[in-house]
């Protein structure tokens, strides 16, 4: 299971919100290439990116950090959050995302994002299902859909995706453990999807727990920033696997 810690950016500094409210937000650092680079010097190979401006506006803002990352640090990075074109992928291709996130946009203009999936392989694009009572959400979490989260997931994996990041919304920020049932339901029903978990990771004793369910990744944000789970402990965990 790929461990993916996840920074978070307003205003170009490394924050956390409490499931998705932006009045709780918390800055942790003013250096997000400060963060990543200390992801990166605990063996750790991946990066979550998440554009908070962009998700809240109608087009990718903080693209000037991922460009910064990426040329500074060899972390693959998936960004997301407030892409919603065509030019706005572009711009985050081109600044060096590894993969992008597609969430609002996949419920909100389909045909745009089905044109991402074959234009750009399953490899390069994740669908983004944040969901809240197993409900999608879209527009930074501010919108919730009529779209249940499972049949949302297997209608895209006609359409060629197999990467899907799942955050449950109550769940994220709120340092109380990840949605296992959720997740467990995910898996047995979406066959073949490469599952990567996000939201409410408390403890490192969850890790395992998750990669027992089958999941192929883990998005770790509060937690490292609250030191309950540490770098070191995340180390070992990549170099036992």
């Amino acid at each position: 299971m790929r461990i993916i810690p996840a920074i978070d950016i307003i205003d170009g500094k490394c924050v956390r919100l409490s499931k998705g409210d932006y009045t709780t937000k918390k800055i942790y650092n003013e250096n997000p290439l400060e963060v990543a680079k200390s992801f990166e010097d605990s063996g750790i190979e991946y990066l979550h990116l998440v554009d908070l401006d962009g998700a809240k506006s109608s087009q990718i803002v903080n693209y000037k950090i991922l460009e910064q990352i990426a040329s500074k640090t060899k972390l693959k990075i998936d960004f997301g959050g407030g892409l919603k074109s065509d030019a706005d992928l572009k711009i985050a291709f081109e600044s060096g995302a590894n993969q992008i996130t597609g969430g609002s946009i996949a419920v909100k203009n389909p045909d745009v994002f089905k044109n991402w999936i074959a234009t750009f392989g399953s490899n390069k694009i994740i669908l983004g299902a944040d969901a809240n009572n197993r409900k999608i959400a879209v527009s930074g979490w501010l919108e919730e859909s009529n779209e249940e989260v499972i049949p949302f997931i297997q209608n895209y994996q006609k359409e060629g995706i197999s990467y899907v990041i799942c955050t449950d919304i109550a769940k994220d920020g709120m340092l109380e453990g990840p949605s296992f049932d959720l997740y467990k339901d995910i898996l047995s029903s979406c066959k073949s999807v490469k599952l990567i978990a996000s939201g409410g990771i408390s403890t490192f004793d969850e890790l395992p727990k998750l990669a027992e369910l089958g999941c192929e990744g883990t998005i770790i944000g509060k937690a490292i920033y609250e030191g309950r789970i540490t770098l070191k402990q995340l180390e070992n965990f990549i170099l036992k696997q």
